[in-house]
């Protein structure tokens, strides 16, 4: 993959500035400290602006180029995760408990790099407008931001996004028209029923087995209601329930994550989903409670944006570095707000061998997970 002198001469502090973040994890909208140290780097960068408190601890900055033209939109995620880390690594997290765990310390350190350059050269016209954002892991930072007006605000017109991407060949870029990334929603399924001893089944109503009947026909969704040729995932990730082993108990839940990349798709899953849950209350006779959380929306690239962008990849990487009708992939992503707000397009950037990343929304009963050489992927 080349690189530019310029940059390349940017690697060491570039590397410093990473490594710092990635010591110094900050979760959801509480980035304050990661919102500090990008302010101070754009002051000695020298950028035209900084806007500070959007999204509670999201900036923008903006930096001029030479005459007339469009402003261009380029974001970086500032949140990690809420995952212990265990690799070892001299540079790993100080922070129990937190870890940048899908590279949004990388992403960070990419665009301020990438202002660094701009700001020297200049080389440009119109606006580059630097969007900082928090809490894409959990929260929505890029809707928050988009609904907060930073589009209009800034006359922001087309927005481009990069994404680290694991086991992608490093230095190559992939990316497709329409759909690249699928929306999410999740469900939690809380079922009552009545406990007892396990001695006697008979006396209780036993939500257990309604939950393991619900968890079943919720499987049966996409391959029954879900046009064969709409991707579309549910999978069932959560089952909580008991305390000892030889009582039934009052209550149980479940949790599903569900993706797809139609509106109307969406719709059906989630009318299945709390039709198969009511059906299987009355069956088992048990009361059930389903709160479906609406998430993130498909990620969803204009095409023209999406031409451009990997033609602007082919010009740094090689044409044959560059996929611009690669396959969509069921992971979602915050990204798609500011998509729905302007055109623009997503792309992901080959960082070779390594271990996948986390880049889903995560919610307060979410337990904080174990990152090393031990666990896997969590997508």
């Amino acid at each position: 993959m080349p690189v530019l002198n310029r940059i390349a001469a940017y690697a060491e502090e570039m590397k410093g500035w990473r490594r710092y973040l990635h010591q110094h994890p900050e979760l959801a909208f509480d980035c304050h400290d990661t919102a500090a140290f990008i302010v101070k780097r754009l002051e000695e960068i020298g950028v035209d602006e900084i806007h500070t408190g959007i999204a509670k601890t999201g900036i923008v900055a903006i930096i001029e180029g030479q005459g007339d033209g469009p402003t261009i939109g380029l974001p970086a995620d500032m949140d990690a995760l809420p995952i212990e880390e265990l690799t070892g690594a001299n540079h790993a997290s100080t922070i129990k408990g937190k870890m940048h765990a899908c590279g949004h310390d990388g992403h960070v350190t990419m665009l301020l790099g990438a202002a660094k350059y701009l700001a020297e050269t200049r080389n440009f016209s119109g606006k580059v407008a630097l969007l900082f954002q928090p809490a894409e892991e959990d929260g929505g930072g890029g809707q928050v931001m988009v609904q907060e007006g930073v589009m209009d605000r800034f006359g922001i017109g087309r927005v481009y996004g990069i994404h680290n991407a694991p086991n992608i060949p490093f230095g190559h870029f992939h990316t497709t028209p329409g759909p690249l990334m699928a929306s999410v929603d999740t469900a939690f399924v809380y079922v009552t029923g009545k406990g007892g001893h396990g001695a006697t089944p008979h006396e209780c109503v036993d939500p257990v087995v309604a939950v393991v009947g619900m968890v079943q026909a919720i499987q049966t969704i996409i391959p029954r209601n879900v046009y064969a040729l709409d991707e579309a995932v549910i999978s069932v990730t959560q089952i909580h329930t008991g305390t000892a082993s030889n009582i039934i108990p009052e209550e149980a839940m479940f949790c599903a994550t569900i993706r797809c990349f139609k509106p109307d798709v969406r719709e059906l899953l989630k009318k299945r989903f709390h039709e198969i849950v009511e059906g299987h209350a009355a069956a088992y006779d048990v009361k059930a409670r389903v709160d479906y959380d609406w998430g993130y929306p498909a990620t969803i690239n204009h095409e023209d944006e999406a031409d451009f962008a990997a033609e602007v990849a082919r010009e740094v990487s090689g044409a044959d570095a560059v996929d611009a009708r690669s396959n969509r992939e069921m992971g979602s992503e915050d990204f798609s707000y500011m998509l729905e707000a302007r055109p623009g397009a997503y792309l992901c950037l080959g960082t070779g061998p390594g271990r996948g990343c986390t880049i889903r929304p995560m919610t307060s009963t979410t337990r904080p997970l174990r990152w090393g050489p031990a666990s896997l992927p969590v997508w």
